[in-house]
């Protein structure tokens, strides 16, 4: 069997280690899966065997600032539970990842992962030890770097979400400020120029049925839809949306009285996007009582 770029993705979903522990395991094994996830066990480079197919949907997002002052790094770290997310360990860990990333300024997940710590450690193979020792399955998830000219805003709302804001022409505690309200109110994107094509027309058409269904002529059916498409535009857009410190302006009124604009944001949630296992106790309990009954 061959070792491909497929068979080390399989096996670092399954085992949750490095790229080049799993590929050097499957040169080992002549691109045997199987065996190489168990030489891998038995080396101790896979405990998280099991842990690796569990949903890591809890955790910390984490900030650091670089040195120059001019850009910062953000990572989500995920876990299991929200108990190993408040455990000091976990968090001193998603810091130093912050901290390495900002430093190092890795191109991708990959190339973070694998960079050296001060102890001589890579970050995997401290994010491993770290499984070990808290028994839980823990992941980087993610990472994005900021940098540029102009005023660099950076917030945490406790540790679930973060963000990282560029402005130009802006101060510091503007900066601050725009962070504060993208955590908040969560645009997707920064004018409605930057909504995609698709997405508009998509918007539209559906509007278009919903004033059809009103029974409006096609003239103000139409004004109708662009007046609502406006406003949609306007809730998913930072600049369309009521600044929360001054709700009777828009962040567009408030960049142009600051003679600045927004240049790029990034906003990360703790567990966006993954699929959480819903427990249903109650049910699970009911379920064993009837199962009991019927014995």
């Amino acid at each position: 069997m061959s070792v491909t770029a497929d068979t080390v993705r399989q096996l670092r979903e399954r085992t949750g280690a490095g790229m080049m522990e799993c590929k050097k395991a499957l040169v080992e094994t002549a691109g045997d899966l199987d065996a190489a996830a168990e030489l891998m066990r038995k080396q101790g480079l896979a405990k998280a065997d099991k842990k690796a197919t569990r949903v890591a949907a809890e955790g910390v997002i984490a900030i650091e600032r670089g040195a120059d002052g001019a850009s910062a790094a953000m990572v989500e770290v995920n876990c299991e539970t929200d108990f190993v997310a408040r455990e000091q360990d976990f968090r001193g860990f998603a810091a130093d990842v912050a901290r390495t990333a900002v430093a190092a300024r890795p191109a991708d997940l990959d190339a973070l992962n694998a960079v050296k710590l001060a102890n001589g450690e890579s970050i995997d193979e401290r994010r491993r030890a770290l499984v070990a020792k808290i028994g839980e399955k823990i992941s980087v998830r993610r990472f994005t770097l900021l940098a540029g000219a102009g005023a660099l805003g950076t917030y945490l709302h406790g540790t679930r979400i973060g963000v990282l804001v560029r402005v130009e022409g802006g101060t510091a505690e503007l900066a601050r400020d725009l962070a504060m309200h993208i955590a908040a109110s969560n645009p997707r994107y920064i004018a409605a120029a930057d909504v995609p094509a698709a997405e508009v027309a998509k918007e539209r058409e559906i509007l278009t049925e919903q004033a059809q269904k009103e029974g409006k002529s096609p003239e103000i059916a139409a004004k109708m839809v662009e007046g609502r498409l406006r406003k949609s535009l306007a809730e998913i857009t930072l600049l369309g949306q009521p600044f929360v410190k001054d709700p009777d302006q828009t962040v567009e009124k408030l960049l142009k009285t600051a003679g600045a604009s927004v240049r790029e944001f990034r906003r990360f949630e703790v567990g966006a996007g993954i699929e959480k296992k819903q427990e249903d106790f109650v049910a699970e309990v009911m379920a064993q009582v009837s199962g009991a009954g019927r014995s």
